[in-house]
């Protein structure tokens, strides 16, 4: 039978609230059902909402928000210790047609701390080394002898983000259906000077993250997606969570709008293939996202010291400018603010926020508390630039944990 865990210890008053809150609340509404029961799944449906408490509180922010947001659509999902304390959905996907929190949505770099965890998963095997050097399983790779698993994960090869690359930015934005191959995105990187020699300072570079996913696959035999499941989504039961090797959404879908190319126009479908590797260009909704945060920030799948090295692979103190990588690139790597192994520590908490034309999302999980925020977010006509679900997901925060703000990354 298994043991239950020990009762949040009642630290703060806002702790103590979700504590009470809890006690009286009825189990998570959503994604898994009981353990041994892998086919049987709740609905991931709007929670109801009383009349005051630490839920009404989460709903009254993520309206103010969005309306000082402009945003069309807000999702979120906060759970303690894997217990639902609120869920919702507020605007519209499209018009005429409301958001529904099992709406699905791209969450992009969140697959990036799965390709960490799944790394670190195969340490814990014995299957692979973080030091060792990727040109065992990359041998084309320019410099693959002093690059390691440890800095493809922790962004610290000195490789050129593409991204960044004017040609690549007007290619995405002439074409924004057009399906990038690994190929062509990891030679957009290594045709640039390096920004600086490997592991020698810190600036993250998508590149790391298609290699890695390459490297993955060849050390393992298995194709990336197919690993991930394995390693990552079946084991935390993301069973909401999808990779596809096309733009393809499932239904229900929350629809995005963008007016990134000075129109504002529907974005749902633009092609996502050069935001990470083949096989982690997933979709999920807000349940797994919150399930996610959790699986993730606690450590979850991982032995302590992979544990350990997930939120700290010797990134901290890294990170400094150099005549090729400005302050704005090369960021300071700090205890409180650093890149671990495909996520971020934002002081107490572990965190990732994806954006991508007009879909913006977050996750975040303190463990001391073993407090889950989610939240997915889509733009207005209007909408403030950058990563709204996070700003968002840092208020919400500021309320229920006011002792543990998330700071910002850089």
């Amino acid at each position: 039978m298994r043991r239950p865990r020990s009762p949040l210890p009642p630290r703060r008053a806002a702790a103590a609230a979700l504590a009470a809150l809890l006690a009286l609340g009825a189990p998570a509404t959503a994604a898994a059902g009981p353990a041994g029961d892998p086919g049987h799944r709740r609905p991931c449906v709007a929670s109801r909402v009383p009349d005051r408490g630490p839920a009404r509180d989460i709903l009254r922010i993520a309206e103010q928000a969005k309306a000082d947001m402009g945003l069309k659509s807000v999702i979120l999902r906060v759970t303690v210790d894997g217990r639902e304390v609120v869920t919702t959905a507020l605007g519209e996907s499209m018009t005429g047609v409301p958001a529904t929190p099992a709406m699905h949505f791209r969450n992009g770099n969140i697959a990036i701390a799965y390709m960490g965890t799944a790394l670190l998963r195969l340490v814990d095997q014995g299957k692979v080394r973080l030091d060792d050097p990727v040109a065992r399983w990359l041998p084309g790779l320019k410099d693959g002898d002093r690059i390691t698993l440890r800095m493809l994960a922790a962004s610290t090869t000195g490789l050129v983000d593409y991204v960044r690359l004017p040609a690549f930015q007007q290619a995405v934005v002439a074409d924004p259906f057009r399906q990038w191959t690994a190929d062509e995105l990891v030679r957009l990187s290594t045709s640039q000077q390096r920004w600086y020699e490997p592991g020698t300072n810190w600036s993250y570079s998508h590149a790391n993250f298609v290699l890695l996913g390459a490297a993955l696959e060849k050390i393992t035999g298995t194709r990336l997606d197919v690993l991930l499941q394995r390693q990552v989504l079946d084991p935390l039961r993301l069973r909401e969570t999808s990779n596809s090797f096309t733009p393809d959404i499932p239904e229900p879908v929350l629809h995005a709008f963008t007016s990134d190319r000075g129109t504002y126009e529907e974005s749902t479908f633009w092609n996502p293939s050069w935001t990470t590797a083949p096989g982690a260009v997933e979709t999920t909704d807000i349940c797994d996202l919150a399930s996610s945060a959790a699986g993730i920030g606690s450590g979850r799948l991982l032995s302590p010291s992979s544990y350990r090295e997930l939120l700290n692979p010797g990134t901290v103190g890294l990170g400094h400018a150099t005549k090729k990588c400005p302050a704005t690139v090369c960021i300071a790597q700090t205890e409180a603010t650093h890149y671990g192994l495909g996520l971020l520590v934002l002081g107490d908490w572990v965190s990732q926020h994806p954006l991508f034309f007009g879909y913006s999302a977050s996750q975040a999980y303190l463990p001391s508390e073993r407090l889950s925020i989610a939240v997915s977010t889509t733009n207005g006509p209007d909408a403030a630039a950058g990563h709204t679900a996070h700003v968002i997901t840092q208020r919400i925060a500021a309320a229920l944990a006011p002792s543990h703000p998330i700071p910002d990354f850089g």
